[in-house]
């Protein structure tokens, strides 16, 4: 078919149903308001159901009950949402229960602003809920991304028996781009361990609480099996491109958003002459710290951009493990960072002029 000039927004709601999402749970809140408003009306066609819920907190636990008998469901909020669903999401993963869960960031911290920002990236990947758990974490930084990364989303879902988050951002959720949107996909695998009654079989449970008599141990057995399966998302699951890493004796680190400016300063100091490189994490976890590793033994500094005052450098200086300079250039409250900021920065990283751990937009 035709490529189709979209929003990032209402590609990412049309990809979740062509993925074979069929019940859909939100509550409005800008940047996003596009994904519920497109399901609203897309899904019922679809043979789905859409529903807006009283609040983010209804959305998600909708989720946690259209998971359990076997629905592929999904919601998408921005960031203060987000937060109010952390209790339902750790409980999801501690469950095995397989969603999709959007975050079109915005300004924070507490209510913020609606412009666009990159400071979710902890609560995304560190476990903003309760107890030892991870989300799969995807990190699109074009449209045509959105909407691969969307089917991805729910697939590695299932797969894993386990939430999946795509982290966008304002910039990404509101701005159009021509996309080939994917087949219809219908989801058809029976699931073995869904509540589906129990006629004619024995009985099911799903639960993440461990506390009856004769259940001593199962909660830690039962966090040895998550770590397990994280372990495997390590190994199997890691996405990242990179760019003219091959010589690079710079190398910018930057997702989403930042990385699509960064790479415009990649290509300006390619033509001046200097060798940058470019290594943008599309999972954020699992994180590539193998990559960012392996680029140290060549790389002499690392600058990560990111639209914060400093989260993903923190991974990055782990991978690094002190053998290569590691500044950071960031910008809070959904502030934009800039390609002429960047090319300065690198420009001063050359020189030697700069070599501040923490360098900050002025």
């Amino acid at each position: 078919m035709p490529k189709v000039l979209i929003t990032g927004n209402e590609a990412l709601a049309e990809a979740a149903v062509r993925a074979g999402c069929k019940r859909y749970f939100g509550y409005p809140i800008t940047p996003q308001n596009e994904i519920p408003e497109f399901m609203s009306r897309r899904l019922p066609q679809a043979g789905g159901t859409f529903i807006q819920a009283e609040s983010e907190i209804a959305a998600i636990n909708m989720v946690y009950g259209a998971s359990a008998v076997g629905e592929r469901a999904m919601t998408s909020s921005s960031s203060p949402g987000i937060s109010l669903m952390q209790e339902a999401l750790s409980f999801m993963a501690a469950s095995e229960l397989p969603a999709v869960v959007v975050n079109m960031q915005r300004g924070g911290p507490g209510l913020g602003n609606i412009s666009p920002s990159q400071a979710d990236y902890f609560q995304a990947v560190k476990g903003g809920g309760h107890g030892d758990y991870h989300l799969l974490v995807y990190a699109p930084a074009s449209i045509q991304e959105i909407v691969d990364l969307t089917v991805l989303a729910f697939e590695k879902a299932d797969e894993y028996r386990n939430p999946v988050m795509i982290l966008g951002d304002g910039v990404l959720g509101q701005m159009m781009e021509p996309v080939d949107m994917p087949d219809i996909r219908p989801n058809e695998k029976a699931k073995p361990w869904a509540l589906t009654g129990a006629n004619n079989r024995p009985g099911r449970v799903i639960r993440s609480l461990f506390m009856l008599p004769g259940e001593d141990g199962m909660l830690e057995q039962r966090n040895y099996q998550l770590q397990a399966k994280y372990d495997r998302m390590a190994e199997h699951d890691v996405l990242c491109e990179t760019l003219h890493m091959e010589d690079a004796e710079l190398a910018v680190v930057a997702f989403g958003t930042s990385a699509r400016i960064a790479k415009t300063a990649v290509r300006l100091m390619r033509e001046e002459g200097i060798r940058v490189g470019l290594i943008r994490p599309i999972t954020l976890f699992p994180f590539p710290a193998k990559i960012i590793a392996k680029a140290a033994e060549t790389v002499q500094r690392f600058l990560v951009v990111e639209m914060n005052m400093g989260q993903m450098v923190e991974d990055v200086r782990l991978a690094v493990n002190g053998s290569a300079e590691v500044s950071f250039h960031g910008r809070p409250g959904g502030a934009i960072v800039a390609v002429e900021d960047i090319v300065k920065m690198l420009r001063n990283l050359k020189c030697g002029l700069r070599t501040a751990e923490r360098i900050y937009h002025v």
